[in-house]
């Protein structure tokens, strides 16, 4: 199975940056641009499956292309939620009196959603209920955090390791299952 991984575009300017989560918001005008760049570079892509967070920013990245028509929305690729510090920064987080330690400590310390929880939520989705349909080429339109949880499950690495890893808002990542391999593109 090869999966196109989309990152949804550059969200509004307000929250570039910020640990966004489940906050519910859309994209900026560059973001809408690149949506449109990534629509007409799939314009004449078939996809066995189509799947689309239902958070709205992924949601306005799929909405021009013509694959949108046959999406399925899900919660289950949502980011990971940040609970109280969604849409804060990481300086507005440690004037509150956070300290950084490790990746571990700071992903457990701003809450919202357990870190193992967020793991095995992304697991059961691409491993157990993806991995049991019947596709050979598969879109989805999600978010960053979703992307290196997966890179990090394959390649039995940190996810801390895979925050190296760019991948900007708008680009696409291809996941061949049979190799195992990755390989980012941004538009």
């Amino acid at each position: 199975m090869k999966i196109t991984l989309i990152r949804h575009g550059e969200v509004a300017v307000p929250y570039i940056g910020k640990y966004n989560g489940h906050n519910d918001i859309g994209l900026s005008q560059k973001g809408k641009q690149e949506a449109q760049l990534l629509a007409e570079r799939f314009t004449c892509k078939a996809f066995d499956l189509v799947y689309c967070s239902d958070l709205r920013r992924a949601k306005e990245t799929l909405a021009p292309f013509v694959q949108a028509k046959d999406a399925i929305y899900t919660e289950k690729l949502r980011e990971k939620s940040w609970g109280e510090h969604e849409g804060l920064g990481y300086e507005e987080i440690v004037a509150q009196g956070i300290e950084y330690k490790n990746f571990r400590q700071w992903v457990t310390a701003l809450g919202g959603e357990a870190y193992q929880t967020y793991i095995q939520r992304v697991k059961h989705f691409f491993f157990e209920e993806l991995a049991a349909k019947k596709a050979d080429t598969v879109l989805i339109v999600t978010h960053g955090g979703v992307i290196r949880v997966l890179m990090a499950l394959v390649q039995n690495i940190s996810l801390e390791d895979t925050f190296c890893v760019a991948l900007p808002y708008g680009s696409y990542t291809v996941y061949d299952t049979k190799l195992k391999t990755f390989s980012t593109i941004k538009t």
